[in-house]
């Protein structure tokens, strides 16, 4: 009898990673396929993200949608994984006492034996420990997961966080930084590409920290990660994505000199543009420092995007630390960006720091930042209309399945018309318009062959 297991992701590229190795891990060890529905499934597991308050306690809301699933099939197990499932461990099971599974993302390639262990025991398990490159040894290859990506793919090079920012609970729920080993991760690249990926993104917290041992027992930096990276026959786009600021090193920057295939966008979180909040923040930089960076991009790579992260109203952010943060972003003239009110989290620093500023005068910073940055966007948007750019075709469009939707090397999504077989290819699109969200654009000449058989 087939088993089936229905997975629900939440936050970020590096959850969507670990959905995969889940399916993957329990396709490998227990022939599960993946369920299209909750109520279709044998396993429920929800892959958590505890960077943002709402998103913890929607997770909580939604372990109550499925808990009547059992009633109808007593033997459905329902799991809680990622980092909420880290930070909280055994509370999960006493607030929501029909969940089955707890499991942190350093142990989610342990899922065949918590499964089997619970059906056994009749108790519930919880394994949140950290044991560091152990899941990285123990997954088994992407069984499904090329496949379920369609022409681009994620590869996480590493794990964990030691930067310890004072807001932030990722080192204490992914744990301390850790690097895969150099041959991993382009075993993993060129595997993906044999199954016909063209475009891979390396995920890590804090990408550019990565530090993994050769075969020669060396330690490969990032930069020399990508330039054995972008070797790879068969890729043609490379992607990455968290940097850190105290990580972008002078190597990093003029990779993207050298390397053609290196997508021409980079997502570099600054959090904010006043040094007195960066430090209160333990960032480990000042906003001159942060410029330096950037600058230093544009003119290696020109017409390089730079997006980024911001945190409006940290506690004691004044006024005119907030409009430091503006000036920042009028000079850098920032592509399209996150931005959020500071969400207090239990158990870091930052919790404990004094905040007196009122939330309707955080949620009007929030608004006047996000227009400039949605204007800046905008008009990046703009600049585009009559150029030529390079697509990668994912699929259908999402508001009319009747055409393509593609993505260009700075992240921008543009719909066109075109035959379902460009699905997965390449082809060079002239964007026509700047909608609110996306591009319009159209086939420029003949069509591209598929990602292998491009020329590097």
């Amino acid at each position: 009898m087939t088993r089936r297991v229905y997975i629900r992701t939440y936050g970020c590229q590096m959850n969507e990673y670990d959905s995969d190795k889940m399916a993957d891990v329990l396709a490998a060890a227990d022939g599960y396929e993946l369920a299209a529905a909750p109520e279709e499934a044998d396993v429920i597991l929800f892959n958590t993200c505890s960077v943002r308050e709402k998103a913890q306690e929607k997770v909580f809301s939604d372990l109550g949608k499925v808990r009547h699933l059992k009633r109808a099939k007593p033997d459905l197990l329902i799991g809680v994984g990622g980092c909420v499932a880290s930070q909280e461990g055994g509370a999960i099971v006493a607030r929501a006492p029909f969940v089955d599974l707890v499991f942190g993302p350093q142990t989610l390639h342990r899922l065949p034996e918590l499964i089997a262990a619970r059906r056994r025991s009749g108790a519930p398990q919880v394994d949140v420990s950290f044991p560091e490159i152990e899941k990285f040894d123990a997954l088994p290859p992407a069984l499904g997961s090329a496949t379920r990506a369609g022409p681009s793919a994620f590869v996480s090079v590493m794990e964990g966080c030691s930067k310890y920012c004072s807001f932030c609970v990722v080192p204490y729920t992914r744990g301390e930084e850790v690097s895969r080993p150099f041959d991993d991760v382009l075993t993993e690249v060129a595997d993906l590409a044999d199954r016909g990926v063209g475009e891979v993104t390396l995920l890590g917290q804090n990408v550019n920290a990565y530090r993994g041992r050769m075969a020669d027992g060396e330690i490969a930096d990032f930069a020399l990660l990508l330039e054995y990276v972008a070797e790879v026959p068969g890729l043609e786009r490379v992607r990455y994505t968290t940097s850190h600021p105290k990580e972008f090193t002078q190597r990093l920057i003029e990779a993207h000199a050298r390397l053609s295939k290196l997508a021409a966008h980079v997502h570099l979180p600054v959090q904010s543009g006043s040094d007195r909040v960066l430090a209160a923040m333990k960032r480990g930089y000042t906003a001159i420092e942060y410029k330096s960076i950037v600058r230093r991009l544009r003119t290696t790579r020109p017409g390089i995007s730079i997006s980024s992260d911001f945190i409006v109203g940290f506690p004691g952010e004044t006024e005119a630390d907030f409009e430091q943060t503006l000036k920042l972003v009028a000079d850098l003239g920032f592509d399209a960006s996150f931005s959020f009110v500071y969400s207090r989290r239990p158990g870091t620093p930052a919790a404990e720091l004094a905040d007196e500023t009122a939330p309707a005068a955080k949620r009007a910073r929030l608004q006047r930042l996000q227009a400039l940055l949605e204007a800046q966007a905008h008009a990046i948007d703009e600049s585009m209309v009559g150029t030529v750019q390079r697509v990668l075709v994912e699929g259908p469009a999402k508001k009319d399945p009747n055409e393509l939707a593609g993505r260009t090397a700075n992240n921008r999504v543009i719909n066109f018309a075109g035959q379902p077989r460009l699905i997965g290819q390449f082809v060079d699109l002239v964007v026509e318009r700047a909608l609110a969200h996306s591009l319009r654009g159209a086939v420029r000449g003949v069509e591209h062959a598929p990602p292998a058989a491009v020329a590097s």
